[in-house]
């Protein structure tokens, strides 16, 4: 868990957010239960995707099999899949935990840890692409392509299973949003919908951006070309960015410029503020 997601916990059904993952389990339970209590047709959803599971792993395993399962591909072989992965690597499921409280943290939409995890594609295709990106090193390629293309299909985000993802991510709404198979994402990143980090042609090699962390890419940000998108630095909205970006920096406009500096405690990703500074900034 990364010191700045500690650091943002906020309140959430007069409840503090939880920050471990027997924490997050134990609130998932009880949100489940009060989930039935409001609506018992909800009863049957509940047990099989929270209440008849015994940990977060175990639930969010079983959950992400459910997502892509068709008949080329069965949910029991995904399941089987993504069980070996946690258990060869913790990180996947703790990187798990920590994005989904990064979720809780930075959207007011999430009103509970349950929300997010059961019904946020943005969440959930990061963790598929944790599972392909654990099959890519293994070079498992063919099986991290197919699962990629099921990923794109189920949720519109298509991210190639070779591109590292630090902890605490945050992908919003998600649909849209495309990372090519150079680019590096750091720790606390926040991306929302439409964002592209592709390259500027057919060239080969490294040719995509590196995002550090703490950065935000705002709706519909395209970052091309081996580029780095600096620590705790702000894309806005619509912009296009061609050049390196140094740390803290705010840039927007087609081709992006710098409009501005973020104060040296602000972390962008963490305040989710899409605004630019003043005066408005006209392309």
């Amino acid at each position: 868990m990364t010191h700045s997601v500690l650091a943002t916990r906020r309140l959430y059904g007069g409840r503090a957010l939880p920050t471990l993952g027997g924490d997050v389990w134990e609130h998932m339970v009880i949100d489940a239960r009060a989930v039935i209590a409001r609506d018992a047709a909800m009863e049957g959803f509940m047990d099989v995707a929270v209440l008849s599971h015994d940990s977060f792993a175990s639930a969010l395993a079983a959950l992400l099999a459910r997502k892509l399962g068709d008949r080329v591909m069965p949910e029991a072989r995904l399941l089987d899949i993504v069980r070996a992965a946690m258990a060869d690597d913790p990180l996947i499921v703790r990187s798990a935990i920590a994005d989904l409280i990064a979720v809780v943290t930075r959207d007011p939409a999430a009103d509970s840890c349950l929300t997010p995890f059961l019904y946020f594609k943005g969440y959930l295709s990061l963790q598929w692409h944790r599972i392909g990106h654990w099959l890519w090193k293994y070079g498992r390629h063919d099986l991290a392509r197919f699962l990629q293309s099921r990923v794109s299909e189920a949720f519109a985000v298509d991210i190639h299973p070779a591109v590292p993802v630090g902890n605490g991510v945050f992908i919003d709404h998600a649909t849209g949003l495309v990372v090519g198979e150079t680019a590096v994402i750091g720790n606390d990143v926040s991306i929302l919908q439409g964002v592209t980090l592709g390259g500027t042609g057919k060239e080969h090699g490294d040719r995509h951006p590196k995002v550090r962390d703490g950065v935000l890419l705002a709706a519909g940000a395209t970052v091309l070309g081996n580029i780095e998108i600096g620590r705790r630095a702000k894309v806005g909205a619509g912009s296009v960015v061609l050049k390196d970006v140094p740390p803290r920096a705010t840039v927007a406009g087609i081709p992006a410029k710098i409009i501005g500096w973020c104060q040296d405690a602000t972390v962008p990703a963490l305040m989710m503020d899409q605004s630019l500074p003043s005066p408005e900034y006209h392309i």
